[in-house]
């Protein structure tokens, strides 16, 4: 059976309410001093990049800066920003191209490179991090500070999957989409105060989706124990909630896991071989829905196990073909669901790995290495590339 205690990565979890409560007062006149209405009103288009969890979290924000701040957006990782992308900027005037990058140790190789190669390429370059001295904050021409409140004594030290860092970032981008909206008059003051406050409720609303979930998500790990293999998927704002949960488990209990976009399962894992794979579609209740209802009863029709991540009053979370359903509260708009949705897939990869005995990371074993950022991976030390290529 699995222990009813509470691992550290389900202790941090518990954490992320109040943290997004003590938080937001903070963040919002960090994005207030950041994106003047000076700076606001000249931007064209945004860019945001990062690695690992922190470019999750700006592919999960693409929605918001289309929708509330009313620009094109496109989210990419620093790999694909930096070597790829930067020497083919849209032309249309210097500073006028917004680059967001976020690393909240802002000491990622490959996103410090990525921000130096934006402003070189002419685009305002904003640093999301939490440590502004940081390579990342030198590189920027400007830094919005995600620092995270201290944890609690009996967590400080461990070193656990990331959940709040990858929140506060989230946060921070949101606030920035309606900042920028309230600046360029694509959203009333009242609009985008209102909206502001639907974040702050955001707090409630996640300790209400760990209660109603936690329970769900160790049925879950436990009827799936024989398990060694997992997808996720989601769509629009919850594609990079799908990478996150699948890094989670990743990161937690080592066991191979996968994300995909809901329409390309329909295309590819559709055809595995491997008949019984836990399947886990997330869902907003939002434009996803009918297409996430779809596939559901597709999965079950091939044999998967399936959970489904949506709003308790959903049509998704109520699928008579679902095993499991991972319910998150109500209500929330589709474009800040990652918030609550983010969190039924972390609990699962805690309880996963409590169930196995397995230690978070590996360990750092089997030739790997904390140092240096991980050792022979060199994310923090990597060589980067000086001047922009085209």
């Amino acid at each position: 059976m699995i222990p009813e205690n509470r691992s550290a990565l389900h202790q941090q979890v518990d954490t992320l309410p109040e943290m997004v409560e003590t938080m937001m007062d903070e963040l919002v006149t960090a994005v207030r001093h950041t994106l003047t209405p000076a700076l606001s009103q000249k931007i064209s288009r945004v860019f945001t990049t990062g690695c690992g969890d922190s470019y999750f979290a700006p592919l999960n924000a693409e929605l918001a800066f289309e929708q509330l701040a009313g620009l094109p957006c496109e989210p990419m990782t620093a790999m694909q920003f930096a070597r790829y992308a930067v020497g083919f900027l849209p032309e249309t005037g210097r500073g006028r191209n917004l680059v967001l990058a976020a690393s909240v140790s802002g000491g990622v190789s490959r996103t410090v490179e990525a921000l130096t190669l934006a402003r070189q390429a002419g685009a305002t370059a904003v640093a999301l991090t939490g440590n502004p001295t940081s390579p990342l904050g030198q590189a920027a021409e400007f830094v919005l500070e995600t620092a995270v409140p201290p944890l609690p004594a009996e967590l400080q030290g461990l070193i656990v999957p990331g959940t709040r860092s990858y929140v506060a970032s989230q946060l921070a981008l949101y606030l920035c989409a309606i900042q920028l909206g309230e600046h360029r008059s694509h959203l009333s003051k009242t609009t985008a105060n209102q909206l502001r406050r639907e974040l702050a409720h955001t707090a409630d609303l996640m300790a209400h989706t760990i209660a109603r979930s936690d329970k769900t998500t160790r049925q879950a790990a436990e009827a799936w124990h024989d398990a060694d293999h997992f997808v996720f998927c989601g769509a629009g704002p919850n594609v990079g909630t799908a990478l996150f949960s699948a890094a989670k488990i990743l990161e937690a209990s080592g066991d191979t896991a996968v994300a995909q976009d809901s329409e390309e399962w329909a295309h590819l894992q559709y055809f595995g071989r491997q008949v019984a794979t836990p399947t886990v579609f997330i869902g907003a209740g939002g434009w996803d829905e009918g297409r996430a209802l779809e596939l559901v009863t597709a999965a079950k029709a091939i044999g998967r196990r399936v959970a489904v991540i949506a709003p308790q009053d959903s049509q998704l979370a109520n699928h008579p073909g679902a095993d499991f359903r991972w319910e998150t509260a109500v209500p929330t708009r589709e474009c800040f669901s990652p918030l609550l949705t983010c969190l039924p897939g972390t609990l699962f990869a805690a309880t996963r790995a409590q169930l196995l005995g397995e230690p978070y990371f590996r360990g750092f074993g089997g030739g790997r290495s904390i140092e240096g950022g991980g050792g022979i991976s060199r994310i923090r030390s990597s060589a980067q590339i000086t001047e922009v290529r085209r």
